[in-house]
């Protein structure tokens, strides 16, 4: 036929790159990873390709990536439901002229729990170690401080969370939730989560300590409370070149005619005396017995002239002797700082919402707790670097703030047309956004620990559910609630 040529109709074949190159933005089409151009300094992306074999080794709308970052959006959203994920996922990929996934959760239930425990602690393992990078050394006669501390959550109540996790002893059964304690290491200058430990309510924190002492390195200082007072945890850190700064509990302080010297006004260098063995302990026998007899401490009297303070004055035993290197103000000062610690895991609980879990299954629980854990280092990650570029200290950066940002700035990442050159501009005005509200130093601050707003006056559940017979009015619910025990 005049005019064509069926040279110029037939489509040329397309070269390797070519094939690549399309099956590369085919991949990215299908990726929900939009999180990642944030936190994408502070995850292993490699751990998040599709396994070889076994588990997640296809790419599926849930493959192990879009798990991954489905799960970590979950836990930084507000809402932290399943069935809000698939909403956002339904969006996404509508968004994107897929199919539309199904509205039920099951199937990301189930992919999240193909998700490999063992790949989410090198993850949040990865978090850390890329936040500390940052940090270079300590705040503190150059050493890294490591303040440790413990702290309980609540889960549903069932069999075999209640197993693992028991529930208080004096709660009926039915009428309680199991409690989980978490005795976590954090680094005090950036605040980044370095290792934890999971136990029940019924153990004490020092042997969830001991089975992190990997994580402490030479020269570190351990800052905690009285709780972590403790002759065998002093001197086994001590044989590690770590030094402790703790508050004295369970023994008496010590006199000045009973102190081996005196190195300044209430500032005196004594030592204890090994104990005996206690009873159901977590070491061996040959443990203890390699300990030193004595152990050479500084105390050192703290007394406390602002006003908010319960106490008027404590004791601080350390390990630390220097007097002329670690003056007693500049101990009191750090030891100040151990109330950062309760502020990290109210970031953690109360923020990010890891309070009440919402898993019904202890290989849940563990990686929703996981989870919570990569959450907060990457945003603390972010804030670090907000502060490096602004030049504001990270403890006047917001936590609260951070994530209201990131979820605010979210969605604008998660166009598909957006370039890289926007989406670093993008990024750039996030953190300026993290920076521009800094918290008030407000020393002295002092508030009471009690709540203005009234609970509502509902009967309190005090039998199994499917046994309880409610009180038709709540007036009658304060009067009628000793009949229903």
């Amino acid at each position: 036929m005049p005019g064509i040529h069926l040279q110029t109709l037939r489509r040329k074949p397309r070269t390797a790159q070519q094939i690549l190159a399309g099956r590369l933005a085919e991949i990215r089409r299908k990726t929900i990873g939009q999180l990642g151009e944030v936190f994408s300094k502070c995850l292993p992306v490699e751990l998040l390709q599709p396994s070889r074999s076994g588990e997640h080794s296809r790419r599926r709308i849930f493959s192990k990536e879009n798990t991954f970052w489905a799960f970590l959006g979950q836990v930084l959203n507000e809402d932290g439901s399943c069935q809000e994920v698939v909403k956002k996922l339904q969006a996404y990929t509508a968004l994107r002229s897929m199919e539309l996934p199904s509205a039920a959760t099951s199937a990301y239930c189930r992919a999240r729990k193909k998700l490999s425990l063992d790949e989410l602690k090198k993850i949040c393992r990865y978090s850390y170690q890329r936040l500390e990078s940052l940090s270079g050394k300590g705040d503190y006669w150059g050493r890294r401080v490591v303040v440790v501390d413990g702290t309980g959550v609540s889960m549903p109540d069932t069999e075999d969370n209640q197993q693992v996790w028991p529930q208080p002893g004096q709660q009926k059964k039915g009428c309680g939730f199991p409690l989980a304690k978490i005795l976590g290491c954090f680094s005090l200058r950036t605040g980044g989560l370095l290792s934890y430990e999971i136990g029940n309510k019924y153990q004490h924190e020092l042997p969830l300590l001991r089975k992190q002492y990997e994580v402490f390195e030479e020269s570190d200082i351990l800052l905690a409370d009285k709780a972590f007072c403790s002759y065998y945890d002093m001197a086994m850190l001590a044989k590690r070149s770590v030094d402790t700064v703790v508050t004295l509990a369970r023994r008496e302080p010590l006199s000045k005619a009973q102190a081996d010297a005196k190195l300044g006004p209430d500032d005196y260098l004594i030592h204890w005396t090994k104990p005996k063995l206690a009873t159901h302990q977590n070491f061996s026998q040959q443990q203890w017995d390699e300990l030193p007899m004595k152990l050479p401490l500084r105390q050192i009297k703290v007394r406390i002239h602002h006003p908010g303070f319960r106490a008027r004055e404590f004791y601080l035993v350390t390990t630390l002797l220097d007097a002329d290197r670690y003056p007693p103000r500049e101990l009191a000062e750090l030891y100040f700082h151990r109330w950062e610690v309760e502020l990290f895991f109210r970031d953690i609980k109360t923020t990010l919402g890891m309070d009440i879990l919402r898993c019904k299954t202890p290989d849940m629980i563990h990686k929703e707790i996981l989870m919570h854990f990569i959450a907060y280092n990457c945003v603390r990650r972010l804030m670090y670097e907000a502060s490096q570029k602004s030049g504001k200290p990270v403890r006047q950066i917001s936590f609260k703030g951070s994530i209201q940002a990131l979820r605010s700035w979210e969605p604008h990442l998660n166009q598909e047309d957006i370039s890289p050159r926007e989406r670093s501009r993008l990024i750039r005005l996030l953190y300026d956004g993290i920076t521009q509200n800094t918290l008030l130093l407000r020393p002295g601050r002092s508030e009471p620990r009690a709540v203005k707003r009234r609970p509502k006056n509902y009967q309190l559940l005090t039998q199994p559910r499917h046994e309880m017979q409610a009180i038709p009015h709540r007036n009658r619910y304060r009067k009628s609630n000793a009949n229903c025990a």
